[in-house]
């Protein structure tokens, strides 16, 4: 994939859909490029998190441990940056994320996404309304879950 297309990848997220189109070039060259094999993990729950994921091509699945076992949450795309939580937060991973197809990605440290984020107040407002909508999101699937145990309770 050209530098260009993995700007135009870049843009497509809501992460970066107003960042400058030359701080999006540099991001994109200075990411690094990662392939991974059906089955490989991108990273496990509970790891640090050192950064963050852009799939450029294939489909990743999302799982979290239980105490019954892993449970496939959901899955990512073209289009998606997985791992964003635990470098916005300094913490850990709260899933694990493994490719399902062959994957193309671009992986982003922790510290040149806070400098893009820095250099670029907009972004700001971009990454809190992708997880204000996602808090929302959960938040009524969580109220709807509760509303349907207290059903056949």
């Amino acid at each position: 994939m050209v530098l260009m297309d993995e700007v135009q990848c870049l843009r497509a997220l809501p992460f970066f859909a107003s960042a400058d189109p030359a701080k999006l070039k540099l991001l994109a060259f200075t990411s690094d490029r990662m392939k991974f094999a059906p089955g490989q993990e991108l990273f496990h729950e509970g790891d640090t998190g050192d950064s963050a994921f852009v799939i450029l091509n294939g489909t990743a699945e999302i799982a979290v441990d239980t105490p019954s076992g892993e449970v496939k949450v959901a899955e990512a795309g073209k289009n998606s940056i997985v791992g964003e939580i635990a470098i916005l937060c300094d913490g850990y991973r709260t899933a694990t994320v493994r490719a399902i197809t062959p994957m193309d990605t671009l992986r982003i440290d922790k510290e040149t996404f806070r400098k893009m984020m820095a250099d670029c107040p907009s972004m700001m407002f971009g990454v809190m309304r992708v997880l204000a909508t996602r808090l929302q999101t959960t938040t009524s699937e969580l109220a709807a879950q509760k509303s349907h145990e207290e059903e056949y309770a």
